[in-house]
């Protein structure tokens, strides 16, 4: 006789497994999606509204992109630097493909390496100006897996308020008590540090270089004043600034002329500026070597692909030869933030740096407008509650060195004219079903 896997322990009637609840999978499935995205989906098309998600491209995103045979402008791609799929990358990338593969084999760690893994490494140490650098295979496992092996339960994470899911969850891993303090406040985080940081035996300061949501800059200066003041470690992360930031692209320790070895683990992702996949830890050369024995999501995960550490390498190679890229980016970002508020759209905290949100304040309404403008061939995603706080939903726009001034105005005039249409139809949807809303 089979063993009963079922949620419900002992045996079974025919008559109760007529009546039998569902089973664990299908429940839990279910609970969940109250909290997801999925649940915003359904109910954005019970209103009219199309799916936006997932949309499949023709051909390489760039300033413009193929959707379904029609050409959009194209403002939710990373490509920052408009180097994804340069000739360079492909021919770099096919020769490695050729002598190596598509594929690492095995952990680095027990399977070997290969030289372009030490290349990548080596170049983004040399980029940051400190001793070494390990690679991970992504973005998302670089920050998890290195706040979750470094630190435990007698430490500290302070954390910035808006600080990338990635990060809130390596500090969650860790077990290290964590601590939240309000976005890009200074004197907050040493209020926390003041009252806190005696309490652990190490601590940790966490925030980006340049923030993701929001197209804002932390005062770095003054956050390494605090780490220092108060024995802590500092961790940046720069998947949004470098590229980005400085006059060569050199992220946020070139825009503000400190000393790189004042950050003791400088992060980033590789699928922003350097048009790959995966992400890096660059520091000290013993807490590297901490990292390549130990981080699991360096020893337990396969190694990066080969061919994606050749892109990476020759894309950083095309961003540090022409530095005019990031002068483009810099300037046209400038252009966008500049012709939003002449428009009166809400860009919130952006600086204009390659990330700057139109906020909205309410969810359908951003879906509904972001609806409307790829009726008009413009492509940008909204952005809503659990991924920003609830009243403060917006499109995120990323925007391009590739991207022109005509592009930018044909977009933000057209927002313009969509918000009240947008607007207009959520509140007639919220009218028309006022009596359902109350009977829930």
């Amino acid at each position: 006789m089979k063993n009963n896997h079922s949620c419900q322990a002992g045996s079974t009637t025919a008559e109760q497994r007529a009546v039998a609840p569902k089973s664990c999978a299908s429940g839990f499935n279910r609970m969940r999606s109250k909290l997801s995205f999925e649940r915003l989906v359904e109910m954005a098309s019970q209103m009219g509204m199309d799916n936006p998600l997932f949309v499949c491209h023709d051909r390489a995103a760039k300033a413009t992109t193929l959707i379904n045979g029609k050409e959009f402008i194209n403002f939710s791609t990373y490509d920052y630097l408009d180097i994804n799929a340069h000739p360079e990358i492909t021919e770099a990338v096919t020769k490695t493909a050729g002598i190596f593969g598509t594929s690492a084999g095995a952990s680095r760690l027990v399977g070997g390496e290969r030289p372009p893994h030490h290349d990548l490494e080596r170049a983004l140490a040399d980029l940051y100006e400190v001793e070494d650098c390990i690679v991970y295979v992504s973005g998302h496992a670089a920050n998890v897996s290195t706040l979750g092996f470094m630190f435990g339960p007698r430490d500290a994470i302070f954390h910035d308020g808006l600080a990338h899911n990635s990060l809130v969850q390596g500090a969650r891993l860790s077990g290290a008590t964590r601590y939240s303090y309000a976005h890009n406040d200074c004197d907050a985080l040493e209020e926390m540090l003041k009252a806190h940081r005696g309490e652990h035996k190490y601590a940790v300061i966490v925030t980006e270089g340049l923030f993701s949501m929001d197209g804002n800059i932390p005062d770095l200066p003054r956050i390494i004043e605090l780490k220092k003041k108060y024995d802590c470690m500092l961790l940046v992360d720069e998947a949004h600034s470098l590229g980005v930031l400085g006059k060569t692209g050199r992220g946020a320790r070139e825009y503000y002329g400190i000393d790189p070895t004042d950050v003791d683990m400088w992060m980033s992702t590789l699928s922003k500026a350097m048009c790959g996949c995966g992400g890096f830890i660059a520091g000290r050369s013993d807490l590297i070597k901490f990292l390549k024995y130990g981080s699991p999501g360096f020893v337990f995960s396969v190694g990066m692909p080969p061919v994606i550490a050749a892109a990476c390498r020759k894309a950083l190679e095309i961003m540090l030869r022409e530095p005019e890229r990031v002068h483009k980016l810099q300037h046209i970002s400038r252009y966008f933030l500049e012709y939003a508020q002449s428009k009166d759209l809400d860009t919130g905290a952006a600086q204009g740096y390659a990330v700057v949100p139109v906020i909205v304040g309410d969810s359908m309404v951003s879906g509904f407008l972001s609806q409307q403008l790829f009726k008009r061939g413009i492509y940008v995603m909204p952005v809503s509650f659990p991924a920003v706080k609830e009243g403060t939903a917006r499109l995120r726009f990323f925007i391009s060195a590739a991207h022109t001034e005509e592009h930018v105005r044909k977009t933000l005039d057209a927002v313009v004219e969509e918000l009240p249409n947008a607007q207009a139809i959520v509140e007639k949807y919220r009218r028309e079903h006022q009596d359902e809303a109350q009977d829930d």
